[in-house]
């Protein structure tokens, strides 16, 4: 069965910036959280709760590693007892 379309190769594709003007600026960003939302941010921190976006330090102690690199060896075997 033969293909529907030419199949050629590798073909390139070449970028074309758009035009100077052509493409809107970006929106000025959010710096606020709306009412409802700052409202429930301020009700975790009251309660100590973890809050999204912010750096919390109890997760980052959590999720360190335990072990230092090297403490415990691949094999239970002693180095170099040909085993």
């Amino acid at each position: 069965m033969t293909p529907s379309y030419p199949t050629i190769g590798r073909q390139r594709r070449i970028f074309v910036p758009p035009p100077a003007g052509t493409v809107p600026p970006p929106a000025p960003p959010q710096h606020q959280d709306p009412p409802i939302y700052r409202d429930l941010l301020r009700t975790w921190a009251d309660r100590g709760r973890t809050l999204p976006g912010r750096h919390d330090p109890e997760w980052v102690r959590l999720a360190a590693p335990q072990v230092a690199p090297g403490q415990f060896s691949g094999s239970p075997d002693r180095r170099g007892d040909g085993r």
